[in-house]
């Protein structure tokens, strides 16, 4: 299973928030780059980003930002935030970035969602967030009434590799993650999920990787100290 340490940024710093609260934001780092560095220094092979001021304003607030952490940190990169034209595809794809996410648009705009997946196969991915089981947007801001399950399955049926799916509610909270869900969501057929939110000890990433689920991101309980990096790098890696 894939390790993906977590990087959300906001006015060009490293911060978590609670629940996709923005109201409720924790800044853990002025440098971006540097908390970066250590994720490779300690052993990871991937990066997760997300522009949280892209996902609230729909704009590419920091591009340049996310760019030159892709490329100073040599890390395989998936990004998200306010990814909801082509042109903002290429200009993350061009940087170097491994998979883009989409969110919003993946809802929106199936049209889209569906040009892109056959334009650019594995390099597109999409982030399903969920709160009581149906998928938010804009953010975290609004919910809808999309059944967050029946999204994923037809989030394969459009021919998408990767889901990112997150349970807002335990998001940044410390309180684990929600196994159950993923247990449900890694038994669509055909598409691999990484688990987001609330991952926050050995224990659920055992579990998680002993289910077959792709991967998981690690976020506050980094940040935190719940878990180190190379502690859940191993136990990712531990044969079942």
């Amino acid at each position: 299973m894939q390790i993906f340490p977590a990087i959300d940024l906001s006015g060009g710093r490293v911060v978590r928030l609670t629940q996709g609260d923005y109201s409720q934001m924790t800044v853990y780092g002025e440098k971006p780059a540097d908390t970066a560095l250590l994720f490779r220094q300690e052993g990871a092979k991937n990066l997760h980003i997300v522009d949280l001021d892209g996902a609230k304003d729909a704009a590419l607030c920091n591009f340049d930002l996310i760019a030159g952490l892709v490329r100073e940190s040599g890390l395989f990169t998936e990004v998200g935030g306010g990814i909801r034209d082509e042109t903002r595809v290429l200009r993350y794809l061009d940087a170097g970035v491994g998979r883009v996410i989409l969110g919003t648009a993946a809802l929106t705009d199936r049209p889209f969602l569906a040009r892109m997946v056959r334009r650019y196969a594995d390099k597109i991915a999409v982030g399903v967030d969920m709160k009581d089981g149906k998928v938010a947007v804009g953010g975290w801001l609004r919910v809808t009434d999309t059944d967050g399950a029946s999204f994923c399955r037809a989030m394969r049926d459009e021919g998408v590799s990767t889901l990112i799916c997150t349970d807002i509610s335990r998001d940044g909270a410390l309180s684990g993650t929600n196994l159950e869900l993923y247990r449900q969501l890694n038994e669509i057929s055909g598409v691999s999920i990484i688990a987001s939110g609330g991952v926050s000890s050995i224990a659920e990433i055992r579990a998680l990787r002993d289910m077959g689920v792709s991967g998981a991101i690690l976020g506050k309980s980094l940040y935190a100290g719940r878990l180190t990096l190379k502690e859940a790098l191993a136990a990712a890696e531990e044969e079942p």
